[in-house]
């Protein structure tokens, strides 16, 4: 069997209101091969985080709007497990304990080295362990390390796009997707892309999972998005 071996990034999200440091974060973190967003309030940086794609949150203390204690504990009680690497100015002993009780999983004080920095990113990424290995829901497993979505003994690879968005499918398995999140978080804020690409690759990966008796599908609701469903046999 042809196996398709495709290399995906680990995403992460920076939250930081400091536009010059979390740009210069977003480059460092580029350039060891991570695909990163940076977005500069708390709100805003709530709402990305609870999208659920992302494998570790950079997140800062200080943000207009909900700062990072409240940012984090919102990702809790959304049930969001993400790890949070939680940036900040403050060094008291009380700070971090409240960064670490908010929902914080390392509290690193700036200044700080970046070989610091990436070795914290690390360690916690490690620590996900088979978490970032598959997804699954149902009886369909998605392979992170090879791209193919599996049925039992059934498998078939997917194209790039068609992989991405399956992903996100599954961390997301219940919520409705729109159209435009697929296509920011798929194709990029600056792609000319339009929603009648996700349509298409919904028809991609609604053929697939049929190719291979997969018990999911893909459910669209009109002016929602598309969520996953599992199918009675």
């Amino acid at each position: 069997m042809l196996i398709f071996y495709y290399n995906t990034a680990m995403k992460l999200l920076i939250i930081e209101d400091e536009k010059t440091l979390a740009e210069s974060l977003k480059t460092l973190l580029e350039s060891k091969h991570f695909e990163v967003d940076a977005v500069y309030d708390g709100k805003n940086g709530l709402a990305y985080a609870l999208l659920g794609i992302y494998d570790l949150v950079i997140l800062d203390v200080m943000l207009p709007g909900m700062d990072g204690y409240q940012v984090a504990k919102e990702m809790r009680r959304g049930k969001c497990g993400t790890p949070i690497l939680m940036l900040t100015a403050r060094s008291a002993l009380e700070d971090r304990i409240e960064g670490l009780d908010a929902g914080a999983d390392y509290y690193l004080t700036k200044p700080f080295d970046t070989r610091e920095l990436l070795a914290c990113v690390n360690a916690l990424l490690r620590r996900q362990g088979a978490q970032v290995d598959e997804l699954s829901f149902g009886s369909t497993v998605l392979d992170l390390a090879s791209g193919t979505l599996a049925c039992q003994d059934a498998s078939i690879r997917l194209s790039a796009k068609e992989f991405e968005i399956m992903r996100l499918l599954l961390q997301n398995p219940t919520r409705n997707l729109s159209k435009e999140t697929i296509l920011s978080h798929v194709w990029g804020y600056d792609s000319n892309a339009v929603e009648n690409h996700v349509e298409v690759y919904i028809g991609f990966l609604r053929k697939k999972l049929t190719a291979i008796h997969s018990d999911l599908s893909i459910v669209a609701i009109r002016r929602l998005g598309y969520h996953l469903e599992v199918t009675d046999s």
